[in-house]
């Protein structure tokens, strides 16, 4: 009687370990969806505009300036960051950015306090006016 119980014990343990094991092929990682947020603003002279986003995921963050106005070949400075406190630290910076121009950088964790900034670097003038802006920013 006592071996009709070791086997019986036995048969369960297998039972269950043969339940627990499946197919032997590996899960795919499924790749996060894509978002993209836009911004636009007014640069006046000597001033810098700052917006944040939060993303959903490790990922590749691209941030691309769509356009400037009145006049697209105009530089302006361009950089995506991180908030620290109430501040956008720059992590790429481009100081003589055009229209079209992208930065783009990978985030190790999901979650806010991620910037992109846009200033003046002296194309800006009486004469010309504010300029105009859009950005956009493309992350998971």
């Amino acid at each position: 009687m006592r071996r009709l119980r070791v086997r019986g014990v036995l048969l369960c343990a297998i039972a269950a370990l043969a339940g627990a094991c499946g197919s032997t092929t590996p899960t795919t990682p499924t790749t996060p969806t894509l978002v993209t947020d836009t911004f636009t603003g007014t640069l006046a002279q000597n001033g810098g505009v700052t917006h944040q986003f939060t993303i959903g995921a490790a990922g590749t963050i691209t941030a691309t300036l769509t356009s400037v106005g009145p006049d697209s070949t105009k530089t302006v400075g361009f950089s995506l960051g991180i908030v620290i406190g109430t501040a956008c630290q720059a992590v790429l910076a481009n100081d003589a950015a055009v229209q079209t121009k992208s930065l783009s950088s990978s985030a190790q964790l999901g979650g806010s306090g991620f910037c992109v900034r846009v200033y003046d670097v002296g194309s800006i003038t009486a004469d010309t006016g504010p300029f105009t802006y859009t950005v956009t920013v493309t992350h998971p």
